[in-house]
């Protein structure tokens, strides 16, 4: 009975990966990443925005929230647009990071915002729009890592990390 259930668990823990690419013709073979050996400490998140800082990760240091948790940017999005291809069931996969204003501490890219999807502000950086995965449960998780080929981890600077 055990067994059935690992493989249950297993079984739908693979679909949330596969399936939660935006390109239904990709999917990932990428595996997730350890655990973050450290999260910098975060500055103080500002009344109107949202806290940005860095963490040390396998994939090198990357870019996460105030709570530590990862920000990923999509390849399918146009670098330094004013809005994001990220709708319908990629959004509800890759929600959006919120925020007009952003404290960070690390962060050596250009912090700036758009209009989401949602009509709520949006954060970028380096003019990539920033989203979270929903298959990361907790600070340090980074499944979104390569899904689909499209979604990657930011440097402090706001460059895809592709490897």
């Amino acid at each position: 009975m055990k067994s059935r259930i690992a493989i249950g668990v297993a079984v739908a823990s693979l679909a949330v990966v596969v399936l939660s690419g935006c390109s239904p013709a990709k999917t990932s073979t990428t595996t997730a990443a350890p655990a973050p050996a450290a999260v910098a400490p975060a500055a103080p998140a500002v009344a109107s925005g949202a806290t940005l800082a860095t963490a040390t990760t396998a994939s090198g240091t990357i870019v996460v929230d105030g709570h530590g948790t990862a920000v990923y940017e999509y390849d399918k999005d146009t670098k330094g647009a004013a809005s994001s291809s990220c709708t319908g069931q990629c959004a509800a996969n890759w929600p959006a990071v919120s925020g007009t204003a952003a404290s960070f501490s690390g962060i050596t890219g250009k912090v700036a915002s758009i209009t989401g999807v949602d009509g709520k502000p949006q954060l970028t950086l380096n003019g990539w729009p920033l989203y979270y995965f929903v298959g990361d449960k907790a600070a340090g998780d980074i499944k979104g890592q390569g899904v689909g080929s499209v979604w990657w981890l930011l440097t402090p600077a706001g460059e895809p990390i592709t490897h």
